[in-house]
Parts: C-alpha cells; sequence; structure tokens
C-alpha cells in the first residue's frame, strides 16, 4: 500500500511538517496501531523538498520505505558525461512500456552521499524536454536531468531502475488530489473570519478524504474510481433519494429509472461487505 504526499502546501519545508503530515496519515491506513512502526510495505514519495537529513532519518527509523526527489549538485553532468551510453536503461512511460528519449541510470556512486542513511540510492532520469520546455543550466546536451532518492534495495519483481522511477513519478497523483480539493471548495474561502475558515477547510479536507475512500474502496474496479468531484456531484452525489424507517432500520430508497442508481447500489453494496476497522 502506497501514501501519497505533497509539501506544496505547507507553510514552510521544515521536516517537523512533513513527519506530522506522515503521522496523519499512516493513522487512517486500516490496520494502524498506535505504538507499532508500519514497516517496508508502506512507501512515502514527497517532493525534492522532503530530501532532508532529518526526514529521511526518521522514515528509516520508523522502517518505512520512501521515494523522495534530490536535488543533484553541480557537477553531476561532468560526471555522467564519463559514463558509457550503453549504461543508461531505457525509462518506462504511464504504461510500464519503454518510452522514446527518456533514460534512467543509478548515479550513487557517483556522489559524496556522507552523512545521508545507509541504503539510500540515487538515480537519474535523463529525457529530451517537451516542445517548448526550458532547460537549466545544469542541464547537458539538450537532456532534461531529474533524480529521487529510495531505500528500495534493487533485485526481486518490479525493482529495475525504470520501474522505480515510474513508482516514484506516479506520486504526481498528489497534483489530482489537490485539483479535486478545489473543485470540493477549496479554490475560495468564502468566509470572513479566519477561524471561520479554517473550519471550512476543515469540511473540505474531510469530503476529499471521504471521496477517496469511497471511490477506492466502493468502486475498485469501476471507472468511477477516477471520476472527479464535478462527475461525481452530477452522476452519484446528486441522485434524488428517500430515506425511510424499517423495523429499526434506516432503508435508503432509490428511484429505479435513475440511469446511476445501480452504481449507487453495488457501491453500497461492497461497503456494506467490508470488515469494520479494528
Amino acid at each position: 500500500m502506497e501514501k501519497d504526499l505533497t509539501n506544496r502546501h505547507l507553510a514552510t519545508g521544515l521536516p517537523v511538517h512533513h513527519i506530522t503530515v506522515i503521522r496523519a496519515a499512516l493513522r487512517q491506513l486500516p490496520g494502524h496501531r498506535a505504538g507499532v512502526r508500519p514497516g517496508r510495505k508502506i512507501l512515502i514519495r514527497a517532493d525534492a523538498a522532503g530530501a532532508t537529513h532529518e526526514l529521511l532519518n526518521w522514515l528509516i527509523r520508523q522502517r518505512l520505505s520512501y521515494s523522495v526527489g534530490f536535488t543533484l549538485p553541480d557537477t553531476i553532468t561532468d560526471e555522467l558525461a564519463k559514463v558509457p551510453e550503453r549504461e543508461w536503461q531505457p525509462a518506462y512511460d504511464a504504461d510500464g512500456e519503454p518510452r522514446p528519449g527518456a533514460w534512467v541510470l543509478e548515479v550513487t556512486g557517483l556522489l559524496n552521499l556522507t552523512g545521508w542513511p545507509r541504503g539510500m540510492r540515487v538515480i537519474v532520469r535523463r529525457e529530451r524536454p517537451h516542445p517548448g520546455a526550458q532547460l537549466r543550466l545544469t542541464d547537458r546536451d539538450g537532456h532534461r536531468l531529474t533524480a529521487f532518492a529510495t531505500n528500495t534495495a534493487p533485485g526481486g519483481p518490479h525493482r529495475q531502475l525504470a520501474d522505480l522511477e515510474l513508482r516514484h513519478r506516479r506520486r504526481a497523483r498528489a497534483e489530482d488530489r489537490i485539483r479535486a480539493a478545489k473543485d470540493t471548495g477549496l479554490t475560495n474561502l468564502p468566509l470572513h473570519e479566519l477561524d471561520q475558515n479554517r473550519i471550512w477547510c476543515a469540511i473540505v479536507a474531510l469530503a476529499c478524504e471521504i471521496t477517496a475512500w469511497t471511490q477506492m474502496l466502493a468502486y475498485t474496479e469501476h471507472p468511477a474510481r477516477r471520476w472527479e468531484p464535478k462527475r461525481l456531484r452530477l452522476r452519484l452525489f446528486s441522485l434524488p433519494a428517500q430515506t425511510a424507517r424499517h423495523a429499526r432500520r434506516i432503508v435508503l430508497h432509490l428511484p429505479a429509472h435513475a440511469p446511476w442508481a445501480g452504481l449507487v447500489l453495488d457501491g453500497l453494496t461492497r461497503l456494506r461487505a467490508l470488515t469494520v476497522p479494528g
């Protein structure tokens, strides 16, 4: 199981904020027990702001796996120029197929990683920039260079460099959650007082959490799992219904002629079949 994190909406880049967010995320995972370290089966992903000694050391103490963006030193371009071209491996696209114009390479041995946690690996992605993209001074020979650090050891299925790079790049799903939060009410703060808007943000966050878990648990194998909030409101959340009490139970009546009523019923049936956490 993976938990995606993003730090772009945090007030600062201090590790304490990352740790606070990660702890809150871990408490939401099924099977979480206070005082028990989650283990390597949990992967923490973050951008380059998460590549700090304090955060990575804390993740190691918690026995967590990590994949975080890593800022390369300016001297790396000279070192990469000495690497034979055959050492570069093709990168994968979103479907896990080789992507033309993109390659990956492990550069752990080319960097001075003194002070960083033991077992940390640094992997570089080299690619031809998209049309219109601006190159940086550190880019070489017209290729864009990006890197990430991970403590996932080599060997085993889905542990090739291209697999690990694709796994890290999928952290961009956090941007989807930010977009969904804006569509759920985070775009504007409608109230006048600070405390009122804090309550509003808490309600938006709660709505996003409920929506995300509902899509993941109720519609695991249906395209509705990836529907945006606007489509969910149009097709599911605005479905007319009535509640009634019968035999000390609350019964939900849905219109049989509604086009998405069957999907709602399937989702409710799936949720009822789940074991209660704890």
